[in-house]
């Protein structure tokens, strides 16, 4: 509960349509604060736990209509392209409350070269790398080296799809070509980077803050290749657990201390000061941790297991984040439980795949003990839910260990089915080993 914060009553509006938006509506829905929670878009998991509005996550001008018409005391962004696109700007701008990063503090994610570069002024650990705006010279660099292996990035946005990691030579000038020349994520590929591979495993810590005080979050696991054993193309993600045995107190206070600190002041130093969700994705090497990247919003699929297991009332948190005043809120608590997210995808995804199919099953796994099934790529037709997405549900468990979380998790993804459904088997065996 908040210290000294003014727990006022309040209609809260949440911008999106996924898996992390149906997380945080179902979460922020039970707050003692909360009045009413809107959706917009949203999705056919949203239209149960909250009330979706059928506005266009882009429409600021409507969004901000909405927010004056309803009386919205706060808005939360979910996803990265509002952001990017200075929605806080414009809501900051009409004197209403929202929380998430300006479009300049944004760009800590939206581009990779700024964040690299800011990395690197800040004396963050993170990978050697080169950027290029000529995909000629990028090939060019890539010939005349050493075929060794090296991860080629979009600068820009492509929804968790935009790196590609490469064992060898061909495969990173095939990258280069498909991401600079065939524009295969449109206007984030104007730049790219190539830099050193790290070898370790990834995590996720994420943390809330006003620009001055950090609220680090419980540490998570996500799993970006399709396939099991991380095989396959990147995806948006395809399952997370919480927390990581990777990361315990002492390691989590070195993150906070030599990576989210030294990144909070650098944007603070640069006239962008960071207020949101500071998401830093981390390689935990032979030489410690070194940053992969930044988002500056929830992870999806992370946020899901997050909320499973947070104790403390989000409302609180984000409402005092939002007001400057996170300085304020005492420790976060936590279900001791782990929590585990496995993602339910359609046919095709990360690539094409199709859409419209009723899902069968989804009354009978929210009726296991524990389990929530969060709705991303879901809408209504004649009040049944169909598939509209790639990633399509979100199915998330606690459990006293990882393993019965996993089980859990899987008992009820076994209850739920459409033509094509599909997911990966081994979301938290990482932990496990």
């Amino acid at each position: 509960m908040a210290r000294g914060v003014e727990r006022e009553f309040m209609n809260v509006l949440i911008i999106g349509g996924g898996g992390r938006e149906h997380a945080l509506a179902w979460k922020i829905a039970q707050s003692p604060r909360t009045r009413h929670v809107f959706v917009a878009p949203g999705n056919a998991g949203t239209a149960a736990d909250a009330e979706n509005i059928d506005i266009p996550e882009n429409d600021f001008a409507a969004l901000i209509r909405f927010a004056k018409e309803t009386k919205v005391e706060l808005t939360v962004v979910g996803p990265e392209a509002p952001l990017a696109a200075g929605i806080v700007d414009a809501f900051e701008k009409e004197k209403l409350r929202i929380f998430g990063p300006t479009k300049a503090a944004a760009e800590l994610e939206a581009s990779k070269v700024f964040c690299k570069d800011l990395l690197r002024g800040a004396d963050v650990p993170t990978a050697d790398y080169h950027t290029f705006r000529d995909p000629a010279r990028a090939i060019r660099f890539l010939r005349e080296r050493e075929d060794v292996p090296v991860v080629v990035k979009a600068e820009g946005l492509a929804a968790g799809k935009g790196v590609v990691v490469c064992e060898k030579r061909e495969q990173a000038v095939e990258a280069v070509e498909q991401i600079a020349q065939e524009k295969i994520f449109g206007e984030a590929g104007n730049r790219v980077i190539i830099e050193e591979r790290l070898h370790g495993q990834e995590v996720s810590v994420l943390a809330i803050t006003d620009g001055r005080t950090i609220v680090t979050l419980q540490p998570a696991q996500d799993h970006k290749p399709a396939y099991d054993g991380d095989t396959g193309p990147n995806t948006g993600g395809m399952g997370a657990y919480s927390p990581t045995p990777l990361v315990g107190d002492e390691l989590m206070h070195w993150i906070e201390e030599h990576v989210l600190v030294p990144t909070v002041h650098a944007m603070k130093r640069m006239r962008r000061p960071f207020r949101g969700v500071l998401y830093a994705g981390l390689m935990i090497t032979n030489q410690g941790p070194k940053v992969l990247e930044y988002n500056a919003r929830f992870g999806d699929p992370e946020c899901q297991p997050l909320v499973m297991r947070l104790k403390t009332d989000l409302v609180d948190v984000l409402d005092a984040a939002a007001r400057g005043e996170l300085d304020q809120i005492g420790p976060l608590e936590w279900d001791p439980r782990p929590a585990v997210c496995v993602v339910m995808a359609s046919e095709g995804y990360p690539g094409k795949y199709s859409k419209g199919h009723p899902i069968r099953g989804l009354d009978e796994a929210a009726a296991l003990t524990d389990v929530k099934v969060f709705h991303a790529g879901t809408s209504l037709r004649d009040k049944q839910a169909v598939t509209s997405g790639g990633r399509v549900l979100g199915v998330t468990a606690l459990g006293d260990s990882i393993s019965k979380a996993k089980l859990q998790a899987y008992t009820a993804v076994k209850k739920i089915r459409w033509d094509g459904a599909w997911c990966r088997k081994d979301i938290s065996d990482k932990a496990m080993r």
